[in-house]
């Protein structure tokens, strides 16, 4: 998360959401957003969301994710925000929206995460 910048900015009722930037780190060879980096920001923000809330003896690891890229964008900042679809006690479902700082939809997904009991011994 530190070597693209993504910053988690807010935890709401039913949403968490981060900010990642659009510069030489995330850039792609034409100089717009690489698509990986939409997808790192979505993972990201499903995968902690999911682990707050599975709690702490569990653990939630990704089983698919997808994307769809809707706006090419040449700098500035994302804003990523993960919404729940299907928290169960085995699999969660969040989807994931990425828009530029005018709110305009760049990326959107979901991702599938599987909630696994903690290895012991594996911290907090």
């Amino acid at each position: 998360m530190e070597t693209l910048g993504i910053v988690f900015t807010e935890l709401g009722e039913g949403f968490l959401r981060a900010t990642m930037p659009v510069d030489a780190r995330t850039h792609q060879p034409y100089g717009i957003l690489h698509g990986g980096a939409s997808v790192v920001l979505g993972e990201t923000l499903g995968s902690s969301a999911g682990a707050l809330v599975a709690g702490r003896d569990a653990a939630v690891v990704g089983l698919e994710i997808n994307a769809n890229h809707l706006r090419a964008i040449r700098s500035g900042l994302v804003i990523g925000t993960t919404r729940p679809i299907h928290l169960g006690r085995s699999t969660q479902v969040w989807e994931y929206r990425i828009a530029d700082e005018e709110d305009r939809p760049v990326c959107i997904g979901r991702i599938t995460l599987a909630v696994l009991p903690k290895p012991p011994g594996s911290g907090g």
